[in-house]
């Protein structure tokens, strides 16, 4: 009889055991990945894609493996873009590339590049040995001669707390709409007279739920001090016909719209504007978005290592999933039928894992077949 009890307690404690143990994440493959460039160490973020399939890709400036700002990748291979000068890594700030976050080719072809250097010098928060100012500039570059046309700097933009992270052009109303996490709202840029507008500052739609932590193999993603990584609004996208904008924040569920005409409306308060927005419902933790011209919304969503897509009739669906999809980011769809991507790798960082890098190189830009 004791016997029976020490060998029912040992098959007691083995099964607590194992409850105990952190569950091994499943290994997701998918043929639908196609990688398109070897990037090396080089972290890229930005992605976007011209009507006649350009590719461009553009990188954040890091303190280690940090080349240039801007390529275009042709068969492959990372060709600085639009010239040397633009990607130095000295000289007047005003005439040069400081730290590309993202980029966007709008429905008249015009590449677009936000170089976004937050105070602190992350979106994600401010560090201990922030800038007085962070350093925000917005170029518009004429595909049809590659030459740059006209920079915006934000001049009246709280450069203190902003932290400007995504960019879509309204070609219809001439504005650009920008997410900034920073500021956890929306900016408003008049591409005509260069002033901004501030809009949904600390509204419940911009701002990151404290309660949603992500988790990445069973780790909490921590910094050493232990507070979690956490992003207010993030990802935005613009459908096709500049009808609609896209936006949700990385730490929440939620995928809100509002119409760009209320956007427009400069006489709107935030209370009004806020009444404006609908709320889609749940998808995922994600970060980049993109529309195309069925009004399908890529998101790229990490926790799965998945790219989703949130079709028209209020749908969730996954277009492809597998392991290789390290925090898959920025988006842009080619003329080819296909939707390209970066993948950051953010959470292998040593900042969010215990002062280690358990990044996988290389960084790789990869393409998928969009939805027939």
């Amino acid at each position: 009889m004791l016997n029976r009890c020490i060998a029912g307690l040992m098959l007691l404690i083995a099964s607590v055991g194992l409850q105990a143990e952190s569950p091994k994440p499943p290994t997701y493959t998918s043929d639908k990945l196609i990688p398109v460039a070897d990037l090396g160490k080089k972290r890229a973020i930005g992605v976007s894609v011209s009507s006649d399939n350009r590719l461009f890709v553009s990188f954040p400036n890091r303190p280690t493996n940090y080349q240039y700002g801007l390529v275009e990748i042709i068969n492959g291979k990372e060709k600085v873009y639009p010239d040397a000068a633009w990607n130095e890594t000295t000289g007047d700030q005003s005439k040069r590339f400081v730290s590309v976050q993202d980029l966007y080719v709008d429905t008249k072809d015009n590449l677009w590049v936000l170089d976004s250097k937050p105070s602190g010098g992350s979106i994600f928060g401010k560090s201990a040995d922030q800038k007085p100012e962070g350093y925000f500039k917005l170029l518009k570059i004429n595909l049809k001669t590659n030459q740059v046309e006209r920079v915006y700097h934000f001049d009246d933009l709280d450069k203190v707390n902003s932290g400007l992270n995504d960019v879509r052009v309204d070609t219809d109303k001439n504005l650009a709409y920008l997410s900034d996490p920073g500021q956890s709202a929306i900016v408003v840029l008049d591409l005509t007279s260069g002033k901004t507008r501030t809009l949904l500052k600390k509204h419940p739609v911009t701002q990151a739920d404290p309660n949603i932590v992500l988790s990445y193999d069973g780790k909490e993603m921590r910094n050493k001090e232990g507070t979690p990584f956490r992003s207010n609004i993030n990802g935005i996208a613009i459908t096709k016909d500049n009808k609609y904008f896209y936006f949700k924040p990385i730490n929440k569920l939620n995928l809100y719209r509002i119409e760009t005409r209320y956007l427009a409306d400069a006489s709107l308060s935030d209370k009004e504007l806020g009444n404006k927005v609908e709320d889609l419902g749940k998808t995922a933790v994600t970060h980049g978005l993109e529309a195309d011209k069925k009004g399908n919304i890529y998101l790229t969503s990490s926790l799965d290592y998945s790219i989703k897509y949130f079709s028209p009739d209020g749908k969730l669906h996954t277009l492809a999933q597998d392991s290789r999809l390290l925090w898959p980011d920025s988006l842009g769809i080619g003329s080819d039928g296909y939707l390209y991507f970066s993948c950051a790798q953010l959470q292998r960082d040593p900042q969010w894992s215990n002062g280690e890098d358990h990044t996988e190189y290389p960084y790789t830009i990869f393409k998928v077949k969009l939805p027939q």
